[in-house]
């Protein structure tokens, strides 16, 4: 990669969080603050860097993101490596989050799916799954939407079909959700 590459690369990422639907996201990141305000919490699941973008994800939630608050409740299903291997096992790896999502999630929580392609099965069953038992679905994906954009009831798609970019453009939006969150949180004096 030369320096003209290298510009040209942060020229795409620019545009890419230039064509964001930040009104969509701000809708979404006002849903999860008012989800936490009434008990209820995210679980996020992706594969991959996908995986690596749920886990940062939920930590921004349950440490703190900018402000000093309480601890809210969000989880990433890729952490307990014993519940991964024995639903890959003894079903199989496209039951990995639906299992789990049957296991943890309650109607109302807001289940966040992770797929740069919008293809992922696994991903698509953990949706499905959570669309059964009457919770919110959000889909992160990259600019085609994949077969999850059926099972989401909010899509953020990233206008780019380079991972890379896609999956640099989630983690803006995790920290705008975690921002717009967090703002709620501490203006409903929650500590």
């Amino acid at each position: 990669m030369n320096r003209n590459d290298m510009d040209n690369y942060i020229e795409e990422g620019l545009e890419a969080r230039r064509n964001l639907d930040l009104d969509l996201i701000y809708r979404i990141g006002s849903n999860i603050g008012s989800a936490f305000n009434s008990g209820s919490k995210i679980i996020l699941f992706g594969n991959g860097g996908s995986a690596a973008d749920a886990q940062h994800i939920a930590a921004e939630f349950v440490g703190h993101f900018e402000k000093e608050r309480r601890a809210v409740p969000a989880m990433a299903l890729t952490v307990n490596t014993s519940s991964l291997t024995a639903i890959s096992n003894d079903y199989s790896y496209d039951q990995v989050f639906s299992r789990q999502v049957e296991a943890f999630a309650n109607h109302g929580d807001i289940i966040i799916g992770i797929s740069t392609s919008g293809n992922s099965k696994n991903v698509i069953e953990g949706l499905k799954a959570a669309k059964n038992i009457g919770c919110n679905t959000v889909g992160l994906t990259g600019s085609s939407g994949g077969k999850m954009a059926e099972f989401s009831d909010y899509l953020i798609r990233v206008k780019s079909n380079r991972t890379s970019i896609i999956q640099e453009c989630h983690i803006t939006v995790g920290h705008l959700w975690s921002k717009i969150a967090e703002d709620m949180l501490s203006e409903n004096n929650v500590k």
